[in-house]
């Protein structure tokens, strides 16, 4: 050992590493473990080094402390390739499945070879080679330890070719140069043996690990979570409001919508009759903000989906046609429909995103037109048993500016504002109508030249319905007639607004019901557990102190109940519908209750 500087310069840097490392924090994994214990056993190494270059150069003096610092040594280094054998034994088993007996054999077989290259390190004999103050050990101890690390090697190779696939993880860089730069250390050794080159070697090696090991800032990734977990909060406090919200708005609407509903099948006079239908509309208008709201929560949460079922096509064209002309209302404007009488009658798909996406257009083309004409096109292109919809409103209408095309996606965008053109609405319609045909797969054009007008041209992919018998007898099997009678007939409306309790038989009025009502939960069980028979419950759900869906789990723990319970609720987010019925009810109505949807329920469960 002729001189002492590469070990030196090997403290500096380890003490370096051991700082960077345990001073921050770090995530308890096996492989930043089996890290600190590489980094320590280096450090130690390292110190023994030093302390060994002067016991060695004065092993006269003191023989028996210099030989237990000189095989303490051999055995630190020795554990160094041990301990870097267990990091590669890990990442290369990482992706190979194994049973636990299997990994702890192996772990054995490990430990004892460990345990017994040790003990004829200790057991055996080291001499000492002191020759123009060129000082070495050499002799059977510190041959143990090249056996030992050769057969280490070799393993290493093994895990190598094992885990060929990942040789460009950069976790297997300090292998790769360890082994390569091994070889030449040993051949330093041999031609100049008083310089100790193979202690610098493994600080090297926990140099480069440092840079290559998975240890991730924890600081920062408890920052992530705080973040996610107060977005996550933020996301379920929105969505709470949202629900609330939309509960509270459609609370009124419900009488709002109801009371006019009935209003408009009295014997009134024409006048009111009309006004009742601007009520209609103008509470149409608003439950379509409300619905918009909500949607774009779906969207920012990306929990909008897409529910595709059978449905009549030329029924959906002839509401969006129906619904446009309402909502053009007096203006001066000719509405025209085009459509290709070829597209066939049953279609595949989401039809309520369908129509909801078209209204749009068509109501957009309503709003900024204030006379002339809206045309309505309905072409397509039939490919097999795929159709591909080509939907064109073309109005003569405010037109957009050049500028603004880009905008007209985007959420609460409202064109016109700056002309001082008054315009209803939030400017949701196109950012929803974006989104949905994105998730259907489908693409939006635009065309418009400012004061002339637009149009809106909208692609979306169904697939045709072959056999059409079983929704030509589900349509027929729920034909609205006013007219129905459900004499002897019990029903048991169970809600804590008396106003939407008032409406509700309003609008069964005719139907020759025996109605019942309760303002709670508790005041439901109660009617049951005395014996009260029923053939349908009409239940609400957010209901102070027992909502519905505690009720029903109540009702529903007993076996002989088999009374149909409906959802009647204002809690109408998207997939409210599946959750009430995976939750036990036999149906679901939204409030404001329409009423083909309600003599539909009707006629489902009374016969």
């Amino acid at each position: 050992m002729t001189n002492n500087y590469f070990t030196i310069c090997s403290l500096f840097y380890i003490v370096t590493i051991c700082i960077a490392f345990f001073i921050k924090e770090r995530i308890n994994s096996t492989e930043t473990n089996i890290y600190k214990y590489i980094i320590l056993t280096n450090l130690f190494t390292v110190i023994t080094a030093i302390i060994c270059f002067f016991t060695i150069k004065y092993y006269e003096i003191i023989p028996f402390i210099n030989m237990i610092v000189s095989k303490t040594l051999i055995v630190l280094m020795f554990s160094f390739h041990v301990f870097l054998t267990a990091y590669i034994y890990y990442i290369s088993s990482k992706n190979v499945n194994k049973n636990k007996k299997s990994y702890v054999f192996e772990i054995q077989i490990a430990l004892l070879f460990y345990m017994i290259s040790v003990l004829l390190i200790y057991a055996l004999p080291l001499y000492y080679h002191n020759d123009n103050n060129v000082i070495y050990s050499y002799g059977p101890s510190a041959n143990v330890t090249y056996i030992s690390t050769i057969v280490i090697f070799g393993f290493w190779i093994y895990c190598l070719i094992k885990d060929r696939k990942n040789f460009k993880d950069k976790k297997y860089w300090p292998f790769f140069v360890f082994m390569i730069l091994s070889i030449i250390c040993v051949i330093i050794q041999k031609l100049y043996p008083g310089i100790l080159v193979l202690t610098a070697l493994e600080t090297f090696i926990c140099v480069i690990m440092y840079f290559t090991i998975e240890n991730p800032d924890v600081k920062l990734i408890k920052e992530l979570n705080l973040a996610k977990d107060r977005a996550e909060k933020a996301n379920s406090a929105k969505t709470d409001f949202l629900s609330n919200m939309s509960h509270e708005i459609r609370t009124p609407l419900n009488a709002i919508v109801g009371f006019s509903e009935t209003l408009s099948r009295e014997n009134v006079p024409s006048e009111i009759k009309e006004e009742v239908k601007d009520i209609l509309m103008a509470s149409d208008n608003l439950l379509e903000i409300v619905n918009g709201i909500l949607d774009i929560s779906k969207i920012e949460a990306d929990k909008l989906e897409i529910i595709n079922t059978p449905y009549n096509f030329n029924k959906i064209i002839d509401e969006l046609a129906a619904l446009t002309k309402s909502r053009i209302g007096d203006k001066p404007i000719e509405f025209i429909v085009k459509k290709d009488e070829s597209i066939p009658e049953y279609l595949y798909g989401d039809s309520g995103r369908v129509k909801q996406v078209i209204l749009n257009l068509l109501t957009n083309a309503a709003k900024y037109t204030l006379d002339g004409r809206i045309t309505f096109t309905i072409s397509s292109i039939i490919k097999g048993d795929a159709i591909r919809l080509i939907f064109s409103v073309e109005d003569t209408g405010i037109g957009i500016k050049e500028d603004k095309i880009d905008k007209l996606f985007g959420k609460f965008e409202r064109l016109g504002v700056e002309d001082e053109i008054t315009i209803e609405g939030t400017g949701l319609g196109l950012a929803i109508t974006k989104k949905l045909l994105d998730l259907m797969h489908g693409k939006i054009v635009v065309q418009s030249t400012y004061g002339e007008g637009s149009k809106f041209i909208a692609y979306i992919d169904q697939l045709i319905v072959k056999d059409t018998t079983e929704i030509k007898n589900k349509e027929m099997n729920t034909v609205v007639d006013i007219n129905v009678n459900f004499a002897n007939k019990k029903i048991l409306l169970v809600d804590d607004n008396e106003l939407n309790i008032k409406v509700a038989k309003r609008l069964l009025k005719n139907y020759n019901l025996d109605i019942e009502d309760v303002m709670s939960g508790q005041a439901c069980i109660d009617k049951i557990k005395t014996g009260n028979k029923y053939d349908l419950i009409l239940l609400d759900d957010m209901m102070p102190k027992m909502s519905g869906k505690d009720v029903i789990k109540i009702l529903k723990s007993d076996p002989d109940f088999k009374i149909p319970v409906i959802m009647l609720t204002a809690n109408a987010l998207t997939g409210m519908k599946e959750e009430y019925i995976n939750l036990g009810f036999d149906g679901y109505l939204a409030k404001p209750i329409d009423r083909k949807e309600m003599l539909k329920i009707l006629k489902k469960y009374l016969g």
